[in-house]
């Protein structure tokens, strides 16, 4: 194990008795401890397994951990590889040493989480991370109705560094809500007084619990909960049981549609969710490293997009009229595609 990295390396035979691979590959994660990660690891192990293809996989200590990106990154430089598939921890800090690796020859494809600006990457394989967010602000304003009016809003982020998922999910939250967000790209900017506060988690369920305590200290009438993923909204949502709040109080939204996040809006823990597909956009990104390696073809964006659109899903047991979902039982048929 690399003693800078949380993650292994897998070496996968091209084929059955091969040594190596014709083709090489990497793929770099946040963390490996996400479940949306794992997913999205399994996703490409596979993916290289009947592509023929050797997949070298890294992930940092925690989401935020730029240094372990970065090193890795440069071992994949290094060893070779056709192609990186990462999901940045920083869309803008990661940019200069992938534009090493391109202009060593090597397709990166960014997954999830675009670079800031997304041509830094070859490509990218992601959820619309603002449709994501605003699906959930939608039903929560629908939710409400009158009352939405009168909402005390706590947002729970991922980091201080403010990347491009980040400020996706959260302003089109906000938007979808029905307030303004001013600059889309600068988290924490609004005027809106219904905001109470905006707090990090690192997308977490520790992050999430302490974020909640927090914003519970500010304003103890918090009754809707934006979180950037379903581990904060976990964690969210044990800090607002020990501040005696029930279901019936507070309404959780959140983004990823993994299974225990299903899961729990099954069980009421979480209203409603955005599902995203990391399994589709990891093995979008394998076939599109080898598409690279044998013919050149680098993959196309979807149509008025500068990425390649993956989906997304609400997910709710009690949908509002005006916003498309699908219920609790159909995302956990679907989690994670």
């Amino acid at each position: 194990m690399r003693t800078l990295l949380t993650s292994s390396v897998l070496a996968l035979a091209a084929m059955a008795g091969a040594a190596h691979a014709e083709i090489s590959a990497c793929l770099i994660t946040k963390t490996d401890t996400n479940p949306f990660f794992v997913k999205m690891k399994e996703g490409a192990t596979a993916a290289a397994q009947e592509n023929g293809i050797e997949l070298m996989t890294f992930a940092g200590k925690i989401d935020g951990d730029v240094e372990s990106q970065i090193a890795a990154v440069e071992s994949c430089i290094a060893s070779g590889v056709k192609g990186i598939l990462i999901t940045p921890s920083d869309s803008r800090a990661l940019a200069p040493v992938v534009t090493q690796a391109r202009d060593a020859g090597i397709l990166v494809i960014a997954l999830d989480t675009p670079f800031e600006p997304a041509d830094v990457a070859d490509a990218t394989f992601a959820t619309d991370n603002f449709k994501a967010g605003e699906l959930i602000g939608q039903w929560a304003r629908a939710k409400l109705g009158d009352d939405a009016a009168n909402a005390r809003i706590a947002l729970l982020d991922l980091n201080a560094s403010e990347v491009s998922v980040d400020y996706l999910r959260d302003g089109g939250f906000l938007q979808g809500f029905g307030i303004d967000i001013k600059d889309p790209t600068d988290i924490g900017d609004e005027d809106d007084p219904r905001i109470v506060g905006h707090d990090v988690t690192n997308g977490n369920e520790e992050g999430g619990r302490k974020a909640m305590e927090n914003l519970l200290q500010i304003d103890p009438n918090i009754n809707v909960v934006y979180t950037i993923n379903e581990p904060a909204a976990a964690g969210a949502w044990e800090a607002l049981k020990a501040a005696g709040k029930s279901a019936d109080d507070v309404i959780i939204v959140s983004v990823d549609g993994g299974c225990p996040g299903v899961q729990n809006v099954a069980e009421g823990i979480i209203d409603a969710t955005s599902q995203q597909y990391p399994l589709l956009m990891a093995s979008k990104g394998i076939e599109a490293i080898k598409a690279w390696a044998e013919t050149g073809a680098k993959p196309e964006n979807t149509p008025g997009l500068d990425f390649f659109d993956t989906g997304v899903k609400l997910i709710t047991d009690d949908p509002q009229e005006g916003v498309p979902s699908i219920s609790s039982k159909e995302g956990l048929e679907l989690c994670w595609g």
